[in-house]
């Protein structure tokens, strides 16, 4: 007996917000990581990282998610330009 799985159906985003949505999903992933890594070695892995952490977060996010939205399509130029383009 196989039991079938059914997702439900989830409406997607238009292709075109693309654009928007990977620079944000970037900056969350990465300024999460970057400063959750810079406040444990600042503060230590104690207590008060849980509150530390989230305001450190916050503060990063507001600047990468800016900056990706106008560096990303840069580095894409940059990476075309040294990288074999599949043909």
């Amino acid at each position: 007996m196989q039991i079938e799985w059914k997702r439900p159906l989830l409406k997607k985003l238009p292709a075109g917000s693309a654009r928007i949505i990977m620079p944000l999903m970037l900056s969350i992933l990465m300024s999460g990581i970057v400063s959750a890594v810079a406040t444990a070695t600042s503060i230590g892995p104690e207590t008060s990282f849980t509150v530390a952490w989230p305001n450190a977060w916050g503060a990063s996010w507001i600047v990468a998610f800016p900056t990706l939205l106008f560096v990303l399509p840069v580095v894409r130029r940059i990476v075309a330009m040294i990288v074999e383009q599949p043909r």
